[in-house]
């Protein structure tokens, strides 16, 4: 599967009830889960922040799991942007 898709690279913003209920943990388990790098972290305004690094449906998964989240998670949007250029993570952090 991964030799052959190609490497892509998004940057998400999840809005809703998204800190507070484990949102950065449980993205970086599944993240880790589907071999997807990069790292999370919290924004002021509330929101989630992420970028995701990988194969193509890897990293779609993870977008997609986005949507629903952590139980206590109550997600209201998710936006996807995806970036052409931007240096290549290893591993999966949660950044402060």
């Amino acid at each position: 599967m991964g030799t052959n898709s190609k490497r892509v690279t998004v940057r998400i913003v999840v809005s809703g009830r998204v800190q507070g209920v484990s949102f950065r943990a449980s993205l970086q388990e599944k993240a880790l889960e589907s071999s997807v790098d990069g790292w999370v972290r919290n924004r002021n305004d509330g929101s989630v922040e992420a970028l995701l690094q990988g194969d193509g449906e890897s990293v779609r998964r993870v977008v997609e799991w986005s949507w629903a989240g952590p139980p206590r998670a109550e997600v209201a949007d998710v936006t996807v942007e995806t970036l052409d250029s931007y240096p290549r993570q290893k591993g999966f952090t949660i950044a402060a």
